[in-house]
């Protein structure tokens, strides 16, 4: 299920990565076929990476996260433990993922069609969620179907997303509201073109 070229390492490895700076796959990790992982990428313990995945460069995968069918991931990306990307998602480069996040793909979520027979993919409507460049996604964070975060938004711990969040939008709560704005390195803003402005400071 493997790519033969990516190495296989243990917890152990962490400080001896290949002088190629090829992806690294832990050992316990499942990276199914037709997968492709991007040069210097970390795929940590009990990963499960599904087919059609696409992955980035330099990005990181926490314990047991999870990458569903055909999911688009950029480069420079990190995924924490236990977060839960489902079929639909798409992240840019530079997104943040905290631990024990889920993103759902199914607005209208049973498992048996009004008649009781169990669904198939064809029973459904698979929603496409977006996340725009160097947004961040706080722990325990629920995104639903079909939303998009805008760059370099924030997300706060515990949130439910239901509506988009614009860029540099601070969101919290349940349903997530933006309550302000950030600046590319989490400065607090209170307009949208002050997040920009310091921003670009931060950035020279």
């Amino acid at each position: 299920m493997r790519p033969a070229i990516v190495p296989q390492v243990s917890e152990d490895d962490r400080s001896n990565p290949p002088l190629d700076d090829a992806p690294i796959i832990h050992l316990s990790a499942v990276v199914e076929d037709r997968v492709v992982i991007g040069t210097g990428t970390k795929v940590w313990s009990n990963v499960y990476i599904r087919s059609g995945a696409r992955i980035g460069r330099n990005c990181v995968f926490g314990r047991n996260s999870f990458v569903d069918l055909d999911v688009v991931i950029g480069d420079c990306v990190k995924v924490q433990n236990n977060a839960s990307l489902y079929e639909g998602v798409q992240l840019a480069d530079g997104v943040f993922v905290g631990p024990h996040v889920i993103f759902t793909n199914d607005k209208i979520p049973r498992a048996v069609t009004p008649d009781g027979r169990l669904k198939t993919t064809d029973d459904w409507q698979l929603e496409k969620t977006f996340v725009r460049f160097g947004a961040a996604i706080g722990a325990g964070a629920v995104i639903v179907a079909g939303v998009e975060i805008g760059r370099w938004a924030m997300v706060g711990s515990g949130s439910v997303v239901t509506h988009n969040i614009p860029d540099h939008g601070l969101a919290v709560g349940n349903p997530a509201r933006v309550i302000g704005y950030v600046s590319a390195a989490g400065a607090r803003c209170e307009t949208v073109d002050q997040a920009r402005l310091l921003t670009v400071k931060e950035q020279t």
